[in-house]
């Protein structure tokens, strides 16, 4: 027998758990070394995570301990729980970034504003608990977290999942299989299981009625060791039967035992306690005086609680406070639906009407029957508040509930499709389904019907499946008719959007069928999203009438998007259709000025997911410059955001021209499988791209029949973007191949294209292709002219490519000490990338000219992880730890931590050396 020498706030002492109490020792000593961390336990009802929770507090010598349980009741309230989690600290928010203070006003109502991003709001809490931390290391203790609202749930999550060098410790008690838990996965998740056979045993012991020990072995094995079984189990059995003269029931009730014995009690109490204890469970917790007042419009005098107190329901130093949360669910479950209607009354009629609307609204629901268009109003009301907080899920329940109380269907249907909407906001696509389901039989007219194919079409690319989306969306533009051409050509863009993404997997339509609608659209030019119009049918036009009809409309577009202020207003899709349109244009330098505007913009303010397509774009073009190091940040960054976010698009799938530059095969090829699979829902557009990566990858090894095919496959389909940049490989490996037809197909739509796009890139491209289909004294010419034209430009993989490409033809002519110079270039350059099959095909090269190639050796104390290597040319550009932590969604203490690191990595002593240090010749371009 093991006995902990902590005694919690009541009941018996903790017995065993060795492998809990030195988690949480773990834990707490991390949080007094002034690091952090969070815990997560999971387990059935009554398996004693409560008591660990109080364990730990008492434990907490030297911390601050803030405790929090969340009430089932109050799961409908969005941001409630962490208003009350937050309340002791709200002091300090003045001391936020500007951003994050403005959404977590917003969020908790504090002062209207838009609504507020939920990830912003997560990393407001993360900065206000962090730097409460400094002052006092914190201990924070959440209890029943499967109640939280999906809000709360949301930010303390993405705190959680940020904590790092905060001397701050989170404990977070969730029931097994209910509410939002799975939001806490990603942490240090620990199941907590009943008690061994000598623990429980021991735990028996400690009462005051006597068990046989043949009894005890009976009991244990039934309860498998759940300690709130064992105890609730011996107080409601008979003394014959602990003794062994009376059998036990067969097989024990455990699984009822819990809450029917709970409901036994208070089944035997006076009317006015019962009345009193299921006040308590539908009450806040930390507004008794509403709770009171209620209990005075109920007729219920104070004395009602000692009966309960009496009877173990309620704590003796607390006598409104349930002894445990089991307890507070089986009352409110267990009440009767007239009774549990008679005491929401009360509640709301308690409420102040404008300090306390929502939960008003609410309790006012929760006693409503049938049709009641008055509740619904109310609700609608407070989701319109919730809105403005951005609330998007409890915005979402108060719709769907506001919805159930109206009587109009056109009403309702409306009510339900904003509902659906808001769940879309929230990244809950199957409860916007849900909704829309419901809707269904209400829809009526064709702007209702538009609105739900929208919906449903929204929720599909939410979910990544594709296929069908661009046909729902053009049936939905044919349901409209000319009612709203706004809404058409809104409708238009959108369906051109999936149909890129799907290219050849559309289902229902075609991608040159949608494009020839967005074509022939006429709408209104919003003059705020000019320039975001002119692109989407600067694409269509692409498609639809081919590249020298489009490439005007979105040079017109991304001249404009460049000298606009307002480009922070455009949405994630926007991003992608972006970087589409600057690739096809071969337009680097716009590419990387907007993406990064966009970027920055997404940063401030908290749009975890548009950052993320940003990011994605971001990558790309560090890439083409050979920047591999800073592009695999963006990529990891942007796995982060995924899996925040809960978006299904992270991984390798992104890296696969990564994984190509670099040599590596095997993730390489592993990728390409999983884009041949993603077909099947619908994303096309992927498997070109990896045909495209496995092109440039065959290239780098030599392997030119096998990159001949993959790039002719993206010469056929003619995506935009890819399809442009495949040409000059194309050329490349027809001429190696001796593919003359393939080669003048290439060499001629590189000729037309190139031109148009005017850029240096498109020309420089060009110059090349010339260049390996001329000889003598032209084909010089073109690889000069291709060299000046590609070193105009953050092109340095490019211009590297060119340079090889260059000395393999001086070597072929025995003009060694020419070739030796553009090779050598090209050699340096692929090396210091981490271009690995480039790198050896130069270095053989520049072998057979007589020159030996010695590749560098990097010591490997040296090494940086990604996170670090991003801190520290952020650091050497300039940027404060604040500044750093804003755009990392991290703290400043955690940044701090990062660069002490990389000081003792790099043996250094001051920002200004790091770049020297890590081989930089600048910072951040």
């Amino acid at each position: 027998m093991v006995w902990n020498g902590v005694q919690p706030a009541s009941g018996p002492p903790i017995v065993g758990r060795h492998t809990e109490r030195e988690a949480i020792g773990r834990l707490l000593d991390a949080v007094r070394d002034g690091l952090s961390g969070a815990l997560v336990l999971t387990g059935e009802p009554g398996i004693g995570k409560t008591r660990m929770l109080e364990y730990a507090a008492a434990r907490a010598t030297e911390l601050r301990v803030v405790r929090l349980t969340a009430v089932e009741p109050e799961t409908g309230l969005g941001f409630g729980a962490l208003h009350r989690l937050l309340r002791p600290f709200l002091n300090r928010k003045d001391r936020l970034p500007g951003p994050q203070r403005a959404a977590l006003d917003a969020a908790l109502g504090l002062v209207p504003g838009p609504p507020a991003d939920r990830y912003l709001v997560g990393l407001a809490t993360l900065t206000l608990l962090s730097g409460a931390a400094a002052d006092q290391p914190l201990l924070f203790l959440l209890d029943d977290a499967q109640w939280l609202d999906r809000e709360s749930a949301e930010a303390l999550a993405f705190t959680a999942r940020r904590l790092h060098a905060d001397s701050l410790g989170l404990i977070i008690a969730v029931r097994e299989g209910l509410g939002d838990s799975g939001l806490f996965d990603a942490l240090s998740v620990h199941r907590v299981r009943g008690l061994s056979e000598g623990d429980a045993k021991a735990l028996l012991s400690f009462g005051t009625r006597r068990v046989d020990a043949a009894v005890a072995d009976r009991i244990v094995a039934g309860t498998g060791g759940n300690p709130l079984a064992l105890l609730e189990l011996t107080d409601a059995l008979a003394a014959e039967q602990l003794s062994g003269i009376t059998p036990l029931p067969d097989p024990l009730p455990v699984g009822r035992l819990l809450e029917g014995h709970f409901r036994g009690l208070v089944g035997a109490l006076p009317p006015e306690t019962a009345t009193l204890l299921l006040l308590l469970a539908a009450a806040p917790s930390d507004d008794m005086g509403m709770m009171w007042r209620a209990a005075g419009r109920l007729g219920l005098s104070a004395r009602a609680v000692q009966p309960a107190v009496a009877a173990g329901i309620l704590g003796r130093d607390t006598p409104t406070s349930f002894r445990h949360p089991l307890i507070r669910s089986t009352v409110y479950a267990g009440a009767e639906p007239g009774e549990r209607r008679r005491v929401h009354g009360a509640l709301a009629a308690a409420c102040d009407a404008v300090r306390d609307a929502d939960r008003r609204a609410w309790h006012r629901a929760e006693a409503a029957e049938g049709v009641d268009d008055g509740v619904a109003d109310d609700l609608e009301a407070a989701s319109e508040r919730a809105r403005s907080r951005g609330g998007y899920s409890q915005q979402a329940l108060f719709l769907s509930r506001s919805a159930e109380f109206t009587g109009d269907p056109d009403k309702r249907a409306e009510r339900l499709l904003d509902a659906a909407q808001a769940h879309l906001m929230s990244g809950d696509a199957a409860a916007a389904g849900t909704a829309l389901d419901l809707a269904g039989a209400d829809l009526r007219g064709p702007v209702t019907r538009t609105r739900e194919l929208r919906i449903r079409a929204t929720a599909q690319m939410l979910q990544i499946v594709v296929a069908d989306v661009p046909a729902m969306l053009m049936d939905a533009v044919t349901r409209l008719g000319t009612q709203d051409p706004r809404l058409t050509w809104e409708l238009l863009c959108e369906a051109l959007h999936a149909a890129l993404v799907t290219h050849d997997c559309t289902q229902g339509t075609t991608l040159k069928e949608v494009a020839d609608a967005a074509v022939a659209a006429r709408h209104t030019p919003d003059p705020a999203a000019r320039d975001r119009d002119l692109l989407m049918e600067g694409l269509a036009r692409r498609v639809a009438q081919g590249y020298e009809h489009g490439t005007p409309v979105l040079r017109a577009a991304l001249d404009g998007l460049r000298d606009s202020d307002r480009i922070e207003d455009a949405n994630s899709p926007f991003a992608v259709m972006m970087s589409t349109a600057c690739d096809d244009l071969w337009d680097v330098h716009a590419g990387r000025e907007l993406t990064a505007r966009l970027a920055a913009a997404d940063r401030d303010a908290g749009a975890l997911y548009a950052l993320g397509m940003a990011l994605l774009a971001e990558a790309r073009h560090l890439l083409w410059d050979g920047q591999f190091n800073e592009a695999e940040i963006r990529f990891a960054e942007f796995d982060d955001i995924a899996a925040y976010t809960g978006f299904p698009g992270g991984g390798d799938l992104n890296r696969l021209h990564l994984f190509a530059l670099t040599g590596r095969e095997d993730e390489l090829r592993s990728a390409v499988r999983r884009t041949a699979e993603l077909r099947s829902i619908g994303l096309g557009l992927h498997q070109l791209l990896a045909q495209h990566a496995l092109a440039l990858f065959e290239l780098g090894r030599g392997h030119y029949r096998q990159a001949m095919e993959h790039a002719r496959a993206v010469f056929d389909a003619d995506p935009p973007a890819c399809g442009n940049l495949v040409l000059p490989l194309l050329v490349e490996a027809g001429v190696r191949t001796g593919d003359r037809a393939g080669v003048a197909e290439a060499l001629a739509r590189l000729e037309e294209r190139a031109p148009l796009a005017g850029t240096p890139w498109a020309l420089g491209g060009l110059a090349v292709g010339r260049a390996l289909t001329a000889d003598g004294d032209d084909a010089r010419k073109f690889y000069e002219e291709s060299v000046e034209l590609l070193g105009q430009g953050p092109l340095a993989l490019e211009l590297a490519r060119t340079r090889l490409l260059f000395g393999e033809w001086l070597r072929r002519r025995k003009r060694r000490s020419d070739a030796r110079k553009q090779l050598r270039a090209a050699y340096e350059s692929f090396d210091a990338f981490g271009a690995v099959p480039y790198a050896e095909r130069a270095r053989i090269e520049l072998l057979a000219t007589g020159e030996k190639a010695r590749r560098r050796i990097e010591e490997t104390r040296f090494d940086l992880t990604p996170r670090e290597r991003q801190v520290a040319l952020m650091a050497a550009s300039g940027l404060t730890n604040t500044e750093i932590a804003t755009r990392l969604f991290v703290t400043a203490s955690t940044v701090e931590f990062h660069l002490n690191k990389v000081f003792r990595k790099l043996g250094i002593t001051s920002r200004k050396q790091i770049l020297r240090a890590i081989g930089e010749p600048s910072g951040p371009r």
